[in-house]
């Protein structure tokens, strides 16, 4: 069975997330996204585990996966699944006097090495990987070339690839030739630009979450979806003051500062896996589909200044409404349906699904944008 997964998600107790961020609302947002499998988000907080546990198995058929993120002595975030919450218990028994509190924060900082955190996920029957591995912040490829250089001789199950890459940016990595990707909304608001805006299908024997972690050991991900890296805020190399974009030799010339204004430069996702694809031709991998949240486009296509305006929110209602859930616009419903609800939105989408928009790659913090 086909089914549509987003497993890297936050809660209210992790900075800056949305309070509504709740189970219940969460539930709802996967209804009216298409998502069939969610993460929990934040799994290793006592209080959060509780929050959940009235709706691990619910009347929606939306498979429940505990999912958490840590961040590692070096500052490398790593993804956690397990099949229940007794397997974030006992890891967060065995990392006792690693962190200062597990009950502060629900992305906790834990003084142990990539290597010693993997390990003790594997103990207790988890599945680990690098969460955003392309990110140059807070990410494995920000301060390590390699999967050993930040895991030793453990094991990863997954390599999350972050908005800002798709799978061309780590198909000629050897370190990850047999390794599965994902890609995940890392979602801190329950709406729709944001919960789901990247997704996998994977091909699950069982609708529970043992099936999912199963499958995702299997590498039976058949298909991820998200945006295009371009999009993604550190797609390319620029200044984190200005947003002035640089070439990789640029960069290194000027030492990494940007001379209007002596902002910090920052190397961009695309530049640092030309570094890393040592590999030449690249590895076979699932096809990955770009794609757009409707709520951004419909924004893009009525000229608003927030997809949550009254007449943006009218119209994704109306596509809800019509075509159940927005995957199955973005994906499966033909734009002839589809120009019947917003011609305009159908011409983007039909432009989406053909990739013939126009990108404006993001840099140094500021997201990229695309028009028809």
């Amino acid at each position: 069975m086909l089914a549509t997964a987003d497993l890297h998600i936050h809660s209210p107790y992790s900075i800056a997330v949305s309070r509504f961020m709740q189970p219940e609302q969460l539930l709802a947002g996967c209804r009216t996204k298409g998502i069939r499998v969610i993460g929990t988000g934040d799994a290793l907080h006592p209080d959060w585990q509780k929050q959940w546990q009235p709706f691990l198995v619910n009347d929606t058929g939306i498979v429940v996966v505990p999912q958490g993120e840590i961040e590692d002595v070096n500052r490398v975030h790593h993804v956690i699944l397990a099949e229940d919450f007794a397997q974030f218990s006992q890891l967060r028994d065995l990392m006792d006097g690693k962190c200062k509190s597990f009950a502060t924060t629900g992305r906790p900082h834990v003084y142990l090495s990539g290597e010693e955190i993997a390990a003790l996920a594997h103990e207790v029957g988890a599945l680990v990987g690098p969460a955003h591995a392309f990110t140059p912040w807070t990410a494995m490829y920000a301060y390590f070339d390699s999967v050993p250089a930040c895991y030793g001789t453990a094991t990863i199950d997954f390599c999350e690839l972050g908005l800002s890459a798709d799978s061309s940016y780590g198909a000629a990595i050897p370190d990850l030739y047999d390794i599965p990707f994902l890609t995940n909304s890392d979602a801190h608001s329950p709406y729709p630009d944001k919960l789901g805006r990247e997704f996998n299908r994977i091909e699950i024997g069982q609708s529970t979450a043992k099936g999912v972690l199963a499958a995702i050991r299997e590498g039976a991900v058949v298909m991820n979806a998200g945006f295009f890296p371009e999009e993604g805020k550190y797609n390319r190399t620029a200044c984190t003051r200005c947003f002035t974009q640089y070439s990789l030799e640029d960069a290194i010339d000027l030492q990494w500062r940007c001379p209007a204004d002596g902002g910090i430069i920052k190397k961009g996702v695309s530049d640092r896996a030309k570094e890393l694809s040592t590999g030449g031709t690249a590895h076979p991998r699932p096809p990955y589909l770009h794609v757009i949240p409707l709520a951004q486009i419909i924004q893009t296509m009525e000229g608003s200044s927030s997809p949550n305006t009254k007449k943006c929110r009218a119209f994704y209602t109306s596509f809800i409404e019509t075509f159940e859930n927005e995957i199955a616009v973005l994906i499966d419903v033909p734009v002839s349906e589809i120009r019947a609800v917003h011609p305009k939105v159908a011409d983007a989408i039909s432009a989406l699904r053909s990739g013939t928009v126009t990108l404006h790659p993001g840099g140094g913090g500021k997201y990229g944008t695309f028009s028809l």
